[in-house]
């Protein structure tokens, strides 16, 4: 059986805005003297990694490299060594990152305005790097 429909990873990408990620490198100059590996491909590099699960850097670059000749359809062109993608991350400042999370933020309030959950995404969003914290359901049902 020959599967001919569209990858989920695919269709994570047609949800993100790309017009206001560009603005958002843009203003931050993120792609300035850049040649290769690019901030659209960085953050896609990066969705795969948090769909997926990758907790370190060679994990990602190993599971890419898996499905390497799906990269170049999904927007990733750039040669991908877990070297690269450490540089591409030192290089890259965050504040793109979090402007586009505002971005984001945006454009959900109207979304779960009437929705009667305690989800409040007008209050303060923390964003933690969960590699070192392990977290057990029990204790945190959020």
């Amino acid at each position: 059986m020959v599967y001919a429909g569209q990858m989920v990873f695919s269709q994570f990408l047609k949800l993100v805005s790309w017009n206001r990620f560009q603005t958002c490198v843009d203003r931050h100059h993120g792609d300035s003297y850049v040649k290769s590996f690019y901030c659209r491909e960085l953050f896609r590099v990066m969705i795969f990694a948090q769909i997926t699960g990758r907790s370190s850097l060679s994990e990602i670059v190993l599971c890419l490299k898996a499905v390497s000749h799906h990269l170049y359809h999904v927007g990733i062109r750039s040669t991908l060594t877990k070297s690269n993608l450490a540089l591409t991350h030192n290089q890259r400042s965050w504040k793109i990152f979090y402007d586009y999370a505002q971005v984001l933020i945006r454009e959900a309030t109207p979304l779960y305005r009437d929705d009667p959950s305690e989800l409040d995404v007008g209050g303060c969003v923390y964003a933690l790097d969960s590699t070192t914290i392990s977290l057990c359901l029990s204790l945190f049902p959020w």
